[in-house]
């Protein structure tokens, strides 16, 4: 009898235990994986409808997971990666001395999604480009590194691999004109490392690869092997090793407790204009960007193959397998959500432009954008802005600054407001303003008070952020609102 007791006793205390782990893992708030890819465009991944480049694992991503088909990001590198840290627009984000440059210095102050998740235990690492400290690689403000943005590890380059990648760990500088064939293996490497180490505590991986931005470079196991030239080789580099990721994450039964989200920082390069690139790239420059298709524009240009990127989302058992969503999202979108499955608080004390589209991604019936607008800036100048399936260009010169990464019928002076129906134009070519006037006035009003609220190329934003002293924003003389946050 005495023998039975003890034998029922300490099957209870198994069982509890047992029901203990359970309650724990499943209180246990997610893990966040981020492939931000450098230059990618809309069709350069199979599942986007690329004849070209095979990307069979991020197509088994799309296929297990959520192809997002209206999302954006923003124009170039540096005001994306702020625009993704901070969940807001990149002109209202604080700038370090208050510049504001094509690749800005994120100012300490700002909150990033690494800092936001920290209070529920989160260990966060970013692998790969950072460009928020400087775009020079041998000139970075080392306190703007990750370290000092909410991040526990970094290994990788502070801007993009122009010409060279010089690498950093943590702080310190370790190696200097590093092979640029092996960066897409390595960055994947340290954060299959990183998850191995803090598979048992919730994590935020950023893995921010340098390519395809140019100067392409491939390793030997995929040179030569794609379709699609060189630039397909990376893209197929990177697609096998997103593969390797999976499979980490597979291996270790985290795989139905991770989000995992795939985009890329805008659209591609168009070299075929720029001098520069013509000189080192020959009459073939061209070929060292992707395809946009079927959008008009590439990166730098605010029309929809600037900004609109190929996103998937994956998450077993909570983002519906084999699904499309074409509501509006973006990369700002990813700190508000982030937070609501961590169970966090977003910053209260500054106005995030992410709205949390956990709805979007988990497939719930009827759900709709919360996004009312989304605003296409290009550097300082708001340009467009989209509400629902309407687009409405503004009337301005052409920017003479980018025109060499457009094609010649992209970079266009626009006299009279210029309005899309994505919805049956994706391509933007066909103006239907003096069919809705109404719509245009709507659309222009909404410029408007964007103008107000974040700024534009002549005026300061009432809601836009300064933590350093006066001036606020010198690339322009114009008073500032007292509104204005300090």
């Amino acid at each position: 009898m005495h023998n039975i007791l003890i034998r029922v006793l300490l099957l209870l205390w198994v069982v509890s235990g047992c029901f203990s782990e359970t309650v724990a893992a499943d209180e246990r708030p997610p893990n966040f994986v981020v492939i931000f890819v450098d230059d990618l465009g809309y069709g350069d991944l199979g599942c986007f409808g690329s004849t070209t480049i095979k990307t069979p694992h991020i197509d088994q991503l799309a296929a297990e997971g959520m192809r997002l088909t209206s999302f954006y990001a923003q124009t170039v590198c540096g005001p994306s990666r702020a625009a993704l840290m901070t969940g807001s627009y990149p002109l209202r984000v604080a700038i370090r001395q208050n510049k504001v440059e094509v690749h800005p210095e994120l100012h300490p102050d700002e909150i990033t999604i690494a800092e936001v998740l920290k209070p529920a235990g989160y260990a966060s690492a970013a692998f790969g480009k950072w460009d928020l400290a400087g775009h020079r690689g041998d000139r970075y403000v080392p306190t703007l590194l990750p370290l000092y943005q909410g991040f526990d590890e970094f290994f990788g380059t502070s801007t993009s691999n122009d010409t060279r990648v010089d690498l950093i760990r943590g702080n310190e500088m370790v190696e200097t004109k590093a092979d640029m064939r092996l960066l897409t293996e390595r960055y994947t490497d340290e954060a299959i490392d990183f998850i191995r180490r803090k598979g048992d505590q919730p994590f935020f991986v950023y893995l921010a690869h340098s390519m395809p931005h140019v100067t392409l470079a491939a390793s030997d196991d995929f040179r030569g092997r794609s379709a699609g030239g060189l630039y397909g080789d990376v893209v197929e580099e990177i697609d096998a090793n997103v593969g390797r990721i999976m499979k980490s994450l597979t291996d270790m039964g985290l795989d139905e407790h991770t989000y995992v989200v795939f985009t890329s920082d805008n659209g591609p390069w168009y070299l075929g204009r720029s001098p520069a690139h013509r000189k080192r790239f020959g009459i073939d420059a061209a070929s060292h960007g992707g395809s946009a298709a079927p959008l008009r524009g590439a990166k730098t240009s605010t029309w929809e193959g600037g900004l609109r990127v190929p996103c998937i989302i994956w998450a077993p058992g909570k983002v519906p397998a084999g699904t499309t969503c074409d509501e509006i999202a973006s990369t700002m979108d990813l700190l508000p959500t982030f937070a609501d499955l961590a169970a966090v608080d977003v910053p209260t004390d500054r106005v995030i432009d992410g709205h949390d589209i956990g709805d979007l991604m988990h497939g719930v019936e009827d759900a709709t954008s919360p996004t009312d607008a989304f605003y296409f800036y290009r550097r300082t100048r708001l340009e467009a802005v989209r509400s629902g399936k309407w687009k409405l260009h503004r009337a301005l010169p052409a920017d003479k600054t980018w025109a060499r990464y457009s094609k010649a019928e992209d970079s266009i002076d626009i006299n009279l407001p210029m309005l899309f129906d994505l919805q049956t134009d994706v391509g933007e070519s066909n103006d239907v303003a003096d069919e809705h006037p109404e719509k245009v006035a709507e659309l222009l009003q909404l410029i408007e008070q964007a103008r107000i609220d974040i700024g534009d190329y002549d005026r300061v934003g009432e809601n836009a952020r300064f933590f350093d002293p006066q001036p606020h924003r010198p690339d322009i003389r114009v008073p500032v609102s007292s509104n204005a946050q300090q």
